[in-house]
Parts: C-alpha cells; sequence; structure tokens
C-alpha cells in the first residue's frame, strides 16, 4: 500500500466462465473510495457496476487483485474472515428488500444482530432506534406484507445500520419504489452520510440520484471510464 485511502481497489478482475466464453465482468479497475465520501457507481446493465460493490462488500471473490478495505486487503481472506468482515464492517442495501416475510419489521432488523451475539435487550433497543431513524417507529410491529415497497426498503435501511458498519453499500436501492419513495430513501442514505459521517456506496442506473453523491465513477465495460468530485448536476 502507498497511500492510507480507506478503501483501495488495484488491477481489480472478476471473469465468469458463461459456456464456452468468458466474460470480464470488471477488467483491471482502479479506485480509491476515502472515509466519509457518498459515492454513486454508474453504468448499463452488465457494465460491472454491481460486481465491484459485491467485491467490496466480500459477497464475492475477484479472479485477481486487491480490496484493501481500512488497511486490510478482503480479496485475501478466508470465508470466516470474511464473514467476520461483511457482519462488522458492512451494512447491505439491495434493490428486492430481502426481508423476511414471515417476521415484523423489528425482527428483520434484530436478525443480524442475532450472528454478532448481541443480547436480546440490546436488540429490541438498537432495532427500535434504527427504525425509529427512518421514520418507521410507528411500524415496528408490522410484517414486510403490511408496509409499502418505500416502507420495506427504509426497514432495510434500518437493518444495515444495528451493526454500526463502517460501510453502507446500496444496490439500486430505489429500483423497485416509485419516484416519491425513492426520494425519501435517497434523502435517508444522504443524511446518513452528511449527519453521521458514513461511508456510503450506492450503485444506480439513475443518474439523478447522483445529487446526492460526493462522487461518481462510471463504469462500462468492466472499466472505469470516468471519475468525478462533487455534487452531479443533470444537464436540462
Amino acid at each position: 500500500m502507498n497511500n492510507h485511502s480507506f478503501i483501495q481497489v488495484r488491477a481489480l478482475h472478476r471473469h465468469f466462465q458463461m459456456g464456452a466464453e468468458i466474460v470480464h465482468a470488471l477488467d483491471g479497475v482502479d479506485a480509491t473510495i476515502e472515509q466519509g465520501e457518498f459515492m454513486g457507481i454508474v453504468g448499463p446493465s452488465g457494465s460491472g457496476k454491481s460486481t465491484l460493490l459485491y467485491l467490496i462488500g466480500g459477497l464475492d471473490q475477484p479472479t485477481s487483485g486487491e480490496i484493501w478495505v481500512d488497511g486490510t486487503d478482503i480479496a485475501a481472506l478466508d470465508e470466516n474472515h470474511l464473514a467476520q468482515y461483511r457482519q462488522k464492517s458492512i451494512g447491505f442495501i439491495f434493490q428486492s428488500f430481502n426481508l423476511i416475510s414471515t417476521m415484523t419489521a423489528m425482527q428483520n432488523v434484530e436478525f443480524p444482530m442475532i450472528f454478532a451475539r448481541v443480547m436480546p435487550g440490546e436488540r429490541e433497543a438498537r432495532a427500535k432506534h434504527a427504525l425509529e431513524m427512518v421514520g418507521l417507529g410507528d411500524r415496528i410491529y408490522h410484517k414486510p406484507t403490511e408496509l409499502s415497497g418505500g416502507q420495506q426498503q427504509r426497514v432495510s435501511i434500518a437493518r444495515s445500520l444495528v451493526n454500526n458498519p463502517d460501510i453502507i453499500l446500496a444496490d439500486e436501492p430505489t429500483g423497485n419504489l416509485d419516484s416519491k419513495s425513492g426520494g425519501e430513501v435517497i434523502n435517508i442514505l444522504q443524511r446518513l452520510n452528511e449527519e453521521e459521517g458514513r461511508t456510503i456506496i450506492m450503485v444506480t442506473h439513475d443518474q439523478s440520484l447522483l445529487a446526492a453523491t460526493t462522487r461518481h465513477i462510471q463504469i462500462l465495460d468492466g472499466r472505469i471510464l470516468s471519475d468525478v468530485r462533487g455534487r452531479y448536476e443533470q444537464a436540462n
């Protein structure tokens, strides 16, 4: 390591075998992300943006290259240490919410803390606080089927926060939402970044969402085309 960036990926490759063909999902990506940034990653479907997100999150491992997060090359970790990294350092927000339908909002938010061996009383208090933070203090005993799409995504944001992760990874967080609900979700993410200093990396194909970010990169065919710091201003 020749610098102290919070996240640094170096010569990152991820190849998939598709029949007789090898797909280069990431083809030699180099990037750094500083602590407290709200990074947007944009690109068309199949460009490699979600692959990059999953590699940083330890959900997938690269074909080759390095992924340094706070001084540790997570690409070199075994599955047990990767699981610990995901549990302690990463909060995930997915397009499809990934809530458990038989559980209440409170139970869904508590779920990651079970694996972190948080005691039941503290689990309940932290889950309630996280749901109140995203404006769902009056919905804690509702199941996902009793909530709107926007409310379900807010439950998933609360769930991503309860283990106090260093990094929040959001994969198309507004992809299944109407524009009003999507705007509320983006406002919550922006608030978490600005008021709490959370490092957020968000994949999206919707360039208008980049107005909330502090920096964005564009990916095409597994390579970074551009890296722009500052707020995104959409042309009229």
